[in-house]
């Protein structure tokens, strides 16, 4: 839950207030966002499957941009494009976690559906009786 009002806090500044971004800085800042959007649906996941620590997530979070950010100045640094393999694995990532998490709430709502169904029959049969 911190993950998601974090990230409506961050897109309601991004809205609001008027950042702007050299074109020298935003192949890094690119990449450090899509790498804190894979730890933002990480921990989203994490909640839901009910394994979620802030420890890991505020560590994975700072680290993974920092680290996409580094390999994509080193890349340049090299004449390399090193960001587009972040690019991949965060995204990859990313499409993973939003899989795994939409079925987890898929699971949830199936299962509060049927409990449903199951109090409401039984109700019924104790009535009848």
């Amino acid at each position: 839950m911190i993950a998601l009002i974090g990230l409506l806090i961050g897109i309601i500044l991004g809205f609001v207030l008027d950042v702007n971004i050299s074109d020298k800085l935003s192949p890094y800042m690119s990449v450090a966002i899509l790498a804190c959007l894979d730890s933002v649906f990480g921990a989203i996941r994490a909640n839901l499957s009910k394994s979620f620590k802030a420890d890991i997530f505020i560590s994975g979070f700072f680290g993974n941009s920092l680290l996409a950010a580094g390999l994509a100045y080193l890349g340049d640094k090299l004449g390399i494009p090193i960001y587009i393999a972040a690019v991949i694995v965060f995204g990859g990532r990313i499409f993973d976690n939003f899989a795994i998490a939409r079925r987890l709430l898929l699971e949830s709502f199936r299962e509060k559906k049927n409990q449903k169904i199951k109090k409401t029959e039984h109700k019924e049969n104790s009535e009848q009786s």
